[in-house]
C-alpha cells in the first residue's frame, strides 16, 4: 500500500526566474541561495560607503584592486567586484570633471569584517578624499526589458548660485532655498526656457540639505516620462530615505488632469500625508511658459510651496551678473560685456553668460 501511494506523488520541481542588471548582482543572490540551501549564514551585515577623490577613476580602481588583499575582477572602467574570506564588496565609480566618485556595497559575515574594510578601502583613498559636503543622486530609468533600474551619482555641493542671475528673488536665492526647506508644504516648481538655471537652482536645494543634515543628502531623480508611469518609483521614494524627488523637464507630468494628464494622482497622494510628515521635498522643473499649464491640485496652499518663473536676463541684468562672475576684475569685466554686446540680443539665458565668464 505504501508503495503504490509512492508511485502516485507528484513529482514536480520549482523554478525561480530573476532578472539582474548588474553581474555582481547576480553572484551575490547566487550565493544568497546556496547559503540559504545550506541552512547557513554567509553575509550577515550589509554596509554603504560612498565618496568622492580627486584623482582619476582608473588609478583610483587600481589602488584599491591591488592593495586590498581580495580577489579582483574588473567589469569595465568603472565597475569592480572585491571578494574575499567574509567579504564581499560591488563597487561602482564615476568621473565628473575635477573628481572621481565611488560607491561601495559591503557584505561581511561580522560587523568588524566590513568596518575594517571600509577603513582599508579609505586609506587607499587617502589624502585624496575629499571631505565637502556632497550628496547622491539616485537616478532612475526602466531597461529595455521594462524593469526599473538605478545609478548612483555622487555630486559636490558646491554650486554658488548669485543673486543676480535670479533678479526676481526680492530677498536673493538663499533666503528662498532656506525657507523652502523650513517649510511644511512639500511641492516646488520651477518654470522656464531651458538655459534659465533650472538646474543650477535644484542642485543648491540639494547641496544646502546636505549642509543641514551634517552628511550627504540622498535625492531620487528621473526625466523618463515612462518611469513615472507606474507605481514603483514612489513607492520607493515613500519607503525609502530619500530626502527629496527631483523630476526634471516635468511638462507632461505637471499639464491639468482636464488634459488627459492620467500620472499626476501619483504625485498628488505622495506630496501629502507620510511624505510631508518626513519633511522630503518634491521638485519639478518644467518648460512650460505659463502658470496656468498647471494643475490646481498640485499647486494648491498648503501643499506647493511656490511656483517659480526663471527667466532670461536683459542686456543690463546680464552685464550685472558678468561682474560678479568675472570678480570685480575690470579688464575681464570689459572683454566679457564685449563678447555678450556682439551677439545683439534683447535677452540672454544663464548659459549664454556662464559660457562667456568661463572663457575669459
Amino acid at each position: 500500500m505504501s508503495n503504490k501511494q509512492d508511485s502516485l506523488a507528484p513529482n514536480f520541481a520549482v523554478g525561480l526566474n530573476h532578472d539582474v542588471w548588474e553581474f555582481s548582482d547576480l553572484i551575490l543572490k547566487n550565493r544568497f541561495m546556496e547559503s540559504l540551501n545550506e541552512g547557513g549564514t554567509r553575509y550577515a551585515i550589509y554596509r554603504e560607503l560612498r565618496f568622492a577623490a580627486r584623482m582619476d577613476l582608473e588609478a583610483l580602481f587600481d589602488d584599491l584592486a591591488l592593495n586590498l588583499n581580495c580577489r579582483v575582477q574588473r567589469l569595465d572602467s568603472r565597475a569592480m567586484i572585491l571578494d574575499a574570506d567574509g567579504i564581499f564588496i560591488s563597487a561602482f565609480g564615476g568621473r565628473k570633471k575635477d573628481y572621481s566618485s565611488g560607491v561601495f556595497n559591503i557584505w561581511g559575515d561580522s560587523l568588524e569584517t566590513v568596518e575594517s574594510m571600509k577603513q582599508k578601502i579609505l586609506e587607499c583613498v587617502g589624502d585624496a578624499k575629499i571631505d565637502d559636503p556632497m550628496f547622491s543622486v539616485d537616478w532612475h530609468f526602466l531597461t529595455s526589458r521594462g524593469d526599473l533600474e538605478s545609478v548612483a551619482i555622487e555630486e559636490l555641493a558646491d554650486d554658488v548660485l548669485h543673486d543676480e542671475a535670479y533678479p526676481d528673488f526680492e530677498k536673493g536665492v538663499s533666503d528662498f532655498i532656506s525657507r523652502y526647506l523650513d517649510a511644511d508644504e512639500t511641492v516646488l516648481i520651477l518654470q522656464g526656457s531651458p538655459g534659465t538655471g533650472k538646474t543650477r537652482f535644484i542642485r543648491a536645494i540639494l547641496g544646502e540639505i546636505s549642509k543641514r543634515k551634517g552628511e550627504q543628502a540622498f535625492a531620487l531623480y528621473t526625466g523618463d516620462k515612462k518611469t513615472l508611469e507606474n507605481d514603483e518609483i514612489f513607492v520607493k521614494f515613500i519607503t525609502g530615505l530619500e530626502d527629496a524627488f527631483v523630476i526634471e523637464d516635468a511638462d507632461h507630468i505637471l499639464k491639468p488632469r482636464a488634459e488627459g494628464n492620467e500620472n499626476l494622482h501619483r504625485f498628488l497622494t505622495v506630496a501629502d500625508g507620510i511624505v510631508r510628515a518626513q519633511g522630503r521635498k518634491i521638485i519639478f522643473s518644467t518648460n512650460l511658459p505659463n502658470v496656468k499649464d498647471l494643475d490646481d491640485a498640485l499647486i494648491r496652499p498648503g501643499r506647493c510651496f511656490a511656483r517659480v518663473s526663471v527667466r532670461e536676463l536683459s542686456l543690463d541684468e546680464a552685464k550685472v551678473l558678468l561682474e560678479e562672475l568675472c570678480e570685480k576684475q575690470q579688464d575681464k569685466i570689459a572683454k566679457a560685456i564685449e563678447v555678450l554686446t556682439r551677439q545683439e540680443k534683447k535677452h540672454y539665458s544663464l548659459a549664454d553668460i556662464y559660457k562667456i565668464a568661463a572663457q575669459i
